[in-house]
């Protein structure tokens, strides 16, 4: 029986090259080059240095005659066959080389294992994962590159030596000219071509009232001395590792005669899946925005897009990373809630390979422009766990799987964990003044839900009791602090006989209390109205 080799290459210290640089064209830039590096340039390699076809890398390696196939490839990592040990070690330093010289910054860590078809290479494939290529991040020593001598300067993003200045990469009427590094300069290159490439992919859904995406912060449309923030969102799908493992044991048991073929075609078709699924929801994202924009160029007549001296005019948001269950976008910040909502609820309408739809979950960081965007991102990856947390115990509590939401709004500067965060801005007496995480479906017994939210907050900015009385919303906050006998105090001077209505818990005691048990059913709400409006859905 042959033997072949399976290859897993995975990308280590991601969430800093990409996110640590407060400029968005670094950003873009990042994120194109390490999508790249672990699916285009692994083909191009292939193709330029082992002669395979582009539309031959796919053939079953037992048959085509070729000396690599590949099973899958995208998303920061790759799964690939060879014919021997020593191709697969060859191909791995000429991968290492290409990103050296064209994405300075990216690592790649590499797990080899020699097998024979009749072999198990699901067990194969899990082993490398789980036990040889976890060793290799542990153990990996990161690189000390030369920080510089007493005649060098430094690039402003990376503090490593500079190499130039960003003339040649950013228009000639922007002002912010900066020393740059190598990996800083290929980010710049790289952030034109994403910028092209993400223009071509998602043009036709412009309809014309827009010209382009957001490169710059400012492009995502700030009011000046009105409104001034961005959002993070960061989403991430529910038990994907999981249903990747079982969706592959499925894959070779349904093809007993060759279960290592049957197992390919599962997690590719699967893969292929999660991918298009993720395109879909971003494509949705977009259509809603477009769909918002009225004849005068604003959005749901609330504010203006971002049109510069040329009468350009940028869309609101930003993918970063996108296609497939993880992705971060960015967005002016107040829409940062609506969108997150929209990009869950249709990643739910999606059944991928495995014939089930996909949940996932999401953080939003709103923060005030030039706020740190690393900072930014680190704390939606929190609150993106925080929903994750919340959401599995309702999946065990109800035996049925949600998606889930959490976010905060910064009006000053962020200091600590989310959790201190909470526990010194949102703990009061009586218990939590927040009620996030939210479920994104209704469930029957639950009011911790986004419908809840969003339903408060319009009846806050449109209720008779409540539109345009801003000082009583502000009034009604403060009592929230004070708990419910100060709730029922408030109820009374203002003669409100009930708050706006929350279903699915003890709506008495919400009703008349605005408080059920230890979480506040109202302060999410009014912390939300100014960054939260409903846009229109197809």
């Amino acid at each position: 029986m042959s033997k072949y080799v399976v290859t897993v290459i995975d990308t280590t210290g991601i969430q800093p090259y990409i996110f640590t640089s407060n400029r968005l064209r670094e950003n873009i830039g990042a994120s194109y080059l390490v999508d790249k590096a672990t699916d285009d340039w692994v083909k191009k390699i292939l193709e330029e240095e082992f002669k395979i076809p582009r539309n031959k890398q796919y053939e079953p390696i037992n048959t085509s005659g070729f000396s690599a196939e590949i099973i899958y490839a995208g998303g920061g990592n790759t799964l690939l066959l060879f014919t021997s040990l020593d191709i697969a070690k060859e191909f791995t330093r000429k991968l290492s080389r290409h990103i050296l010289i064209h994405a300075p910054g990216i690592n790649l860590v590499a797990a080899h294992k020699e097998f024979s078809w009749n072999g198990c290479l699901f067990s194969i494939v899990q082993g490398l994962i789980d036990n040889e290529l976890e060793q290799l991040k542990r153990a990996k020593i990161s690189s000390s590159p030369l920080l510089g001598l007493g005649v060098t300067a430094a690039c402003n993003s990376t503090q490593l030596p500079a190499v130039g200045m960003t003339d040649k990469y950013i228009d000639k009427d922007e002002q912010d000219r900066y020393l740059i590094s190598r990996e800083t300069e290929a980010k710049l290159i790289a952030g034109k071509r994403a910028i092209q490439e993400l223009r071509i992919k998602f043009e036709p859904f412009f309809d014309n009232k827009v010209d382009d995406f957001a490169y710059r912060m400012d492009h995502l449309g700030r009011s000046r001395n009105e409104s001034s923030y961005y959002a993070v969102i960061h989403a991430d799908g529910n038990n994907i590792g999981k249903r990747f493992k079982s969706f592959g044991e499925e894959g070779m048991k349904a093809n007993p005669n060759d279960p290592n073929q049957g197992y390919i075609n599962a997690m590719r078709n699967l893969s292929k899946s999660v991918n298009n699924a993720g395109i879909k929801a971003i494509k949705k994202v977009i259509k809603s925005i477009i769909s918002s924009i009225d004849n005068e160029g604003k959005i749901m007549g609330k504010f203006s897009l971002y049109q510069d001296e040329d009468g350009k005019k940028y869309l609101p948001f930003r993918p970063l990373i996108y296609g497939g269950d993880d992705i971060t976008f960015i967005c002016d910040g107040r829409m940062g809630l609506e969108l997150a909502a929209i990009y869950l609820q249709e990643l739910e309408q999606q059944k991928i390979a495995d014939g089930k739809p996909l949940l996932a979950c999401a953080g939003i960081c709103i923060v005030k422009s030039h706020y740190p965007f690393a900072r930014a991102y680190s704390l939606s990856e929190a609150l993106c766990r925080n929903a994750k947390k919340f959401v599995k115990e309702e999946d065990e509590l109800r035996g049925r799987q949600f998606s889930g939401i959490d976010w905060h709004i910064a009006a000053s500067g962020l200091f600590g964990s989310i959790g201190e965060i909470r526990q010194r801005e949102y703990k009061v007496s009586d218990g939590n003044l927040n009620m996030r995480p939210v479920l994104i479906q209704d469930e029957i017994n639950q009011w911790r839900t986004w419908s809840n939210v969003t339903n408060t907050v319009i009846a806050f900015n449109e209720g008779k009791e409540w539109k345009d009385r801003r000082n009583k919303v502000i009034a009604f906050r403060e009592k929230l602090r004070e708990g419910k006998d100060a709730v029922k105090q408030f109820r009374t001077a203002y003669k409100i006989d009930q708050l706006p209505f929350i279903k699915g818990g003890d709506e008495l005691a919400l009703q008349s209390e605005g408080w059920m048990e230890e979480s506040c059913g109202y302060f999410d709400a009014i912390e939300a109205m100014e960054f939260y409006f409903p846009l229109k859905q197809e």
